[in-house]
């Protein structure tokens, strides 16, 4: 009987011990418990890398490919103003920079830099871009040569396309007395508005140099619809103007 009663009593004390654990554990555990975020610093959850991989928009290093700067021109649009630019080819197809940081520098005979240009450019999914910068004074110097760097790593995300719906015809390069002009027609299969949307296009010799560059912002391409991206120039490039690339990308 003594040793039923202490059974008893045994049982009676593990359900109390128990409920008292799951009375004061659980809300303890819940209220200290921080679930596994892209964010924490922490390799955590499905994560490949610290916040990096797996659920996470952010991709680890080992998933992307740097960019590729290919060239870097600047011209003379007016004396002594000049547009500058960098071509960017991103080797990724389905991931993007944004905001990623950079100088421009041109440099006189001797070396030495006329103009120091800071900058952030977005590196689009699947698609080359421009670094762009227009209008830069120089005074009275004359740049001989320039350079472009990145001044931040860029941070890749997971990203597709977002204009995959967009096609475009270009237009024929006309020169005149009061300069020159260009035009891009661009199309948009979509059944939805297509927002913000920058087109680049540069010009070419016969031998394939990069004599001309600009950029136009168009806000919006409508549903199914059509917009004219327009170009013009305050000079003339004298018959120079052999082809032209056409990139676009959005804001």
């Amino acid at each position: 009987m003594n040793s039923w009663a202490r059974r008893r009593k045994l049982v009676y004390v593990i359900a109390v011990t128990i409920i008292l654990i799951g009375a004061v554990g659980v809300p303890i555990f819940f209220t200290v418990y921080e679930a596994p975020t892209c964010f924490d610093g922490v390799k955590n959850g499905k994560e490949k890398d610290v916040d990096c991989g797996g659920a996470c928009e952010k991709l680890c290093s080992s998933s992307f490919l740097p960019p590729q700067v290919t060239w870097t021109r600047y011209e003379e649009i007016a004396p002594g103003i000049y547009n500058m630019a960098a071509y960017i080819v991103n080797p990724n197809t389905d991931a993007e920079a944004r905001n990623v940081p950079y100088r421009m520098v041109m440099y006189d005979k001797n070396g030495v830099p006329v103009a120091e240009i800071d900058g952030k450019v977005d590196i689009p999914p699947h698609r080359n871009t421009l670094a762009f910068q227009s209008s830069i004074d120089v005074n009275e110097s004359v740049p001989v040569s320039r350079t472009f760097e990145f001044t931040g790593i860029p941070e890749w995300t997971k990203k597709s396309d977002p204009l995959a719906s967009i096609t475009y015809e270009r237009g024929k390069y006309e020169e005149g007395s009061a300069g020159s002009s260009y035009m891009v027609l661009l199309k948009n299969s979509n059944i939805l508005p297509v927002s913000n949307v920058t087109v680049f296009v540069i010009l070419k010799d016969v031998e394939q140099n990069v004599i001309g560059f600009s950029k136009t912002i168009i806000e919006e391409i409508p549903a199914k619809g059509s917009a004219v991206a327009p170009f013009t120039w305050p000079l003339s490039r004298y018959g120079r103007v052999n082809s032209t690339e056409v990139l676009i990308v959005t804001e």
